[in-house]
């Protein structure tokens, strides 16, 4: 089958960066689905493993953990899917990636196609809605469907993939307000279409920013970047007894500033379940499919801003540069091999 891998880990412009391949396909284990790919999306995840990561045994390893596809074989213990279903899901970091034209995949992490999207649009979706939800629910403890007006979200790099769609959830679904950081004008303009209330600059200290908007402390923060940087800030924009969540991984990071105002800590990686097949991995599989029924029902969109052709080594390298250079917008996607 044809994939897209790499040997040698390194930067994006090498010609050997990423390679068309010929690979054997997959086999199912006892709960996997085999998914014939449609379409996929970039994340940080890929570029970064890419960057740094050369396998151990001199093997391609084939990146990506975003995919919407059609079931083509299932395992004997599988339950919760059938051949011919249409599927969405962002896989386990520990296994081979999405870039092929099939993939196996535990089914306690896919979830079954947004109905109202087609494959680019619902490939755009897994991996950030995962991290968004998680981080909003799980990691930040803001309860699912309860109204919060009396709280306020600062969503850090509010126009990335994760950005994008945790602002739709945290608009849509408890009531804060959401305020988000954004730069230039096209990502002032993306992160409110998204719906949040205010939109701050990030290159600005971030009290005197949320001072502008009349807002001195937040009940939580969502640090989706540069979580190292904004560190001596975080005491001053957090209420007593707030919440900090990152997604980013800063060499150093010492919270201890943090004691007096009781703030809790917490990372969300959204791999976590799946890598180490935690008791409640199934967990995914719940969220991508009420992901699903919020974007039929039109109370989320997809966050989809850029669709650059086939699923091809070419393509991908471009996909990979862009999300490199720190300036892309919501998601990006190829679809079809």
């Amino acid at each position: 089958m044809k994939a897209i891998g790499y040997h040698v880990a390194g930067a994006i412009d090498r010609e050997d960066a990423l390679l068309d391949l010929d690979v054997p396909a997959p086999t199912p284990g006892p709960r996997d689905i085999i998914v014939r790919v449609k379409a996929i999306s970039v994340n940080p995840a890929d570029t970064k493993i890419r960057a740094s990561a050369t396998p151990a045994d001199g093997a391609a390893r084939i990146l990506g953990w975003d995919a919407a596809g059609i079931v083509e074989a299932i395992g004997p213990e599988v339950t919760l899917f059938a051949v011919g279903d249409e599927v969405f899901y962002a896989g386990d970091v520990t296994r081979p990636g999405t870039n092929a034209e099939l993939h196996a995949v535990d089914e306690r992490v896919v979830g079954h196609k947004p109905r109202s999207l087609g494959w680019a649009e619902a490939a755009a979706m897994p991996l950030t809605s995962l991290t968004a939800w998680e981080l909003l629910f799980d990691r930040l403890g803001v309860p699912y469907g309860q109204e919060r007006s009396d709280s306020a979200l600062l969503v850090i790099n509010g126009a990335g993939g994760v950005g994008s769609i945790l602002i739709q959830l945290a608009r849509k679904l408890t009531g804060m307000t959401v305020i988000a950081t954004a730069s230039r004008p096209e990502t002032v303009a993306w992160v409110q279409e998204m719906g949040a209330h205010h939109v701050i600059d990030h290159h600005q200290p971030l009290d005197e920013e949320l001072a502008r908007i009349g807002i001195a402390e937040v009940d939580y923060v969502a640090s989706l970047t540069g979580s190292d940087r904004y560190l001596s800030t975080f005491p001053k924009i957090i209420a007593p007894q707030g919440r900090l969540a990152l997604i980013d991984d800063p060499q150093h990071f010492d919270i201890a500033p943090l004691k007096r105002k009781s703030i809790t800590v917490a990372w969300e990686w959204m791999f976590t379940r799946a890598a180490y097949r935690t008791p409640d991995m199934i967990a995914q599989h719940e969220i991508l499919e009420e992901i699903a029924a919020l974007l039929d029902r039109g109370v989320l969109r997809t966050t989809m801003t850029r669709q650059d052709g086939p699923i091809d080594a070419a393509n991908l390298k471009r996909l990979h540069a862009i999300a490199e250079s720190g300036r892309a917008i919501g998601k990006l996607v190829l679809a079809g091999f």
